[in-house]
């Protein structure tokens, strides 16, 4: 009893949702301890770069730095784009949850990688995290870590299916018996939004946004399909203006925002169209009385779920936290033997 209480105070396994927005951590035994934005500021100073911030901190940085100070985002598409810049991450989060003390044993850590990424790609999420600080690195593919946190049944041998849309993006998985029946990536999410809303009010209103702006339109006014009205809820956006070259404030409405995010919209729901086209017939069967569930911060998208309704003809259910389903997943992989076989060791 004691020598279990002791581990349990000891134990630093982490289950981490390295997400190209958002990165996730799970500790073994007491659950999400951290979220906090995928966004490291780097300071050069006589040539010399060092870490400033990191999450929260540097993501009020982004497009408001001087030019010795760089807002970056390590992780593009769900894989690392900049791998010294992930692995700094990586540590700086891991320090924040375990504080700076030394470990008494150096953790296990289990990340989130989207199905369709490389070996290369794996690889170097991989060397990230050992260099992190890792004892041993097992990666977990999203969409089985999303169904997990969903608690969809993958252990049994019923056909489900998840669609986990994510920053960079969206996995359309069917799943059966721990294994992956049949996968697809698409390389459309939620930045894939941001910047459909950018393009759409310069090319609109000759109006330039920032990518933080277009974020908070897309969270306050998103949605899939037009407003019954036409017009829907209205906010004021403020941005440079291309004419003048001055700085002004425009009205923008929620049917103006769907139709600028139709496109990406429109990719996602071909994701789902073209998986059920590649599911077996009795894993298909399974699906109509099962219906699809919705992870990841896309899932949010205000009548997301109604279109994919409307062009399946299909259920569709949005999970109960879709923002931290994925990392609850990958969290109970770590925890549960009963998922331990779901666990790559490359």
């Amino acid at each position: 009893m004691v020598f279990s209480r002791l581990f349990k105070m000891t134990s630093h396994d982490m289950a981490i949702d390295l997400g190209t927005a958002n990165t996730v951590v799970y500790v073994r035994g007491r659950g999400i301890v951290l979220n906090e934005p995928s966004v490291v500021a780097v300071e050069t100073i006589n040539g010399v770069k060092r870490v400033k911030a990191v999450g929260e901190d540097a993501k009020l940085m982004m497009g408001k730095t001087p030019g010795s100070i760089e807002a970056i985002r390590p992780m593009r598409d769900g894989v690392i784009a900049d791998i010294d810049v992930a692995e700094q991450m990586i540590k700086h989060f891991i320090e924040k949850v375990h504080g700076r003390r030394r470990f008494m044993r150096w953790p296990e850590i289990v990340i989130c990688v989207p199905s369709g990424s490389t070996k290369v790609e794996r690889r170097a999420i991989r060397d990230a995290a050992q260099n992190a600080g890792a004892s041993a690195v097992y990666l977990i593919d999203e969409p089985m870590a999303a169904a997990i946190g969903a608690d969809m049944p993958v252990t049994e041998p019923i056909g489900s299916m998840v669609v986990d849309i994510g920053g960079g993006t969206t996995e359309v998985a069917v799943l059966s018996l721990r294994g992956l029946a049949y996968t697809t990536s698409v390389r459309v999410g939620g930045d894939k939004m941001d910047d459909a809303i950018v393009s759409y009010v310069r090319r609109n209103h000759n109006l330039l946004i920032g990518e933080a702006t277009a974020e908070r339109i897309k969270q306050e006014l998103g949605c899939a399909k037009p407003p019954v009205d036409g017009i829907g809820k209205t906010v004021h956006i403020k941005g440079r203006d291309l004419v003048n070259g001055v700085p002004k404030e425009i009205q923008i409405n929620q049917a103006q925002i769907a139709e600028a995010v139709s496109e990406p919209v429109a990719a996602i729901v071909d994701g789902v169209r073209i998986a059920l086209e590649n599911t077996a017939p009795e894993l298909a069967a399974d699906i109509v009385d099962q219906g699809i569930v919705l992870t990841g911060g896309g899932a949010l998208l205000q009548g997301l779920d109604e279109v994919l309704r409307d062009e399946t003809g299909l259920p569709v259910t949005v999970a109960d936290e879709p923002l931290i389903c994925v990392a609850i997943g990958t969290g109970r992989a770590l925890e549960d033997p009963m998922f331990r076989a779901v666990l790559q060791n490359g």
